[in-house]
């Protein structure tokens, strides 16, 4: 039971050459593995094929032995943007954005938004908290959700190092309580070397351990 990326390739249309080509990476359960490697060079683009955002050209993803988005709609593997701003409604309060996870209005219960959102955030619009605390937000958002993978791109590349420190802490907590896989994508290889089991590089789109 992994999250598998197959021999995959991708490029995007009306742009020349392969921004993945022929990559190949898995990650298990309660494994952070870092996917490493400069602006450009298809880290993204690797994430968002791992979590269905995308479909490969060529290859596969699969995960636990199935597709990365199941046909009833819910997705084994959450993706969390670097730009929290960019993937939440302005016109939602905080509660609303984490309703939107949790249908059922339980959120507000869950251990996980209780350890990442302060309860007086919570009925204020995205603009109105800071960077740091509404990118935990959107991390609670992505666990809420209960995938079995998630997808971190570059979630502390904005943060000071005291907030960005805090947030690791606290997913590598719910890493180790709910055997969590995590794909981290960031250009910090000291940060990667710190919270991940393993870094692999990327490089033109392809990959290297």
């Amino acid at each position: 039971m992994s999250l598998v990326l197959d021999d995959v390739s991708y490029r995007y249309p009306r742009v020349a050459g392969w921004a993945v080509r022929g990559a190949s990476l898995v990650v298990a359960p309660g494994e952070v593995v870092g996917l490493a490697g400069p602006s450009g060079c298809g880290k993204s683009t690797l994430g968002k094929l791992a979590c269905g955002v995308l479909v490969p050209a060529e290859g596969r993803v699969v995960v636990d032995d199935g597709p990365a988005r199941p046909r009833r709609g819910a997705r084994l593997v959450q993706l969390v943007h670097q730009d929290p701003v960019a993937a939440m409604n302005p016109r939602w309060r905080v509660r609303a954005v984490l309703d939107e996870a949790d249908p059922t209005g339980s959120s507000l219960a869950d251990p996980v938004v209780g350890a990442l959102v302060e309860t007086g955030w919570l009925d204020r619009y995205p603009h109105e908290i800071s960077g740091g605390e509404l990118q935990r937000v959107s991390l609670a958002r992505a666990l809420l959700a209960k995938p079995t993978y998630l997808v971190a791109d570059e979630i502390s590349a904005s943060l000071d190092p005291l907030t960005q420190a805090a947030l690791w802490r606290d997913l590598l907590g719910v890493v180790r309580e709910r055997g969590l896989g995590v794909l981290a994508v960031s250009h910090d290889a000291a940060l990667l070397a710190e919270v991940a089991d393993r870094v692999v590089s990327v490089g033109g789109g392809t990959l290297a351990v």
